[in-house]
């Protein structure tokens, strides 16, 4: 065989593996990045489940508490829940049915009870009502 022929073989098996091997790194760090983006995204979606009904519920059972609170924050839920504002007794019904988890539960109708009880009195604004509705830790 000719002596460039061997040399230009020898030049494309180190060009094929250079390539493989760079391609392949950039495909473990982009794997690495996805699976803990999507784990990130995904995190909460064990507790959310459907009832009896079809109506999607948070079902916390179990959960320590910055769970629950975290999950609550996270979930689609909590749009729902401050969509009824300013319907006090539909978001009670809301936090009863379609939460469960005591800790959880116990905190949003207790600051629910607030906010309420200030909304009334005239000591809380509309915004400032939802705002304290949304912050709950």
């Amino acid at each position: 065989m000719d002596k460039s022929f061997m040399i230009f073989i020898a030049i494309g098996i180190g060009f094929l593996y250079f390539i493989t091997t760079f391609i392949g790194d950039i495909q473990a760090e982009d794997d690495a990045y996805q699976n803990k983006d999507y784990n990130t995204k995904h995190l909460y979606d064990k507790y959310q489940t459907l009832d009896n009904i079809g109506q999607e519920i948070l079902d916390l059972t179990g959960a320590p508490k910055s769970v629950q609170f975290s999950a609550w924050n996270d979930s689609l839920l909590k749009d729902d829940f401050l969509e009824l504002f300013p319907n006090f007794s539909e978001m009670k019904l809301f936090v009863n049915d379609r939460i469960i988890g005591k800790e959880l539960q116990n905190k949003l109708n207790q600051n629910l009870e607030g906010v309420e009880n200030k909304f009334f009195s005239g000591d809380m604004t509309a915004g400032q009502a939802k705002r304290e509705l949304n912050l709950l830790q």
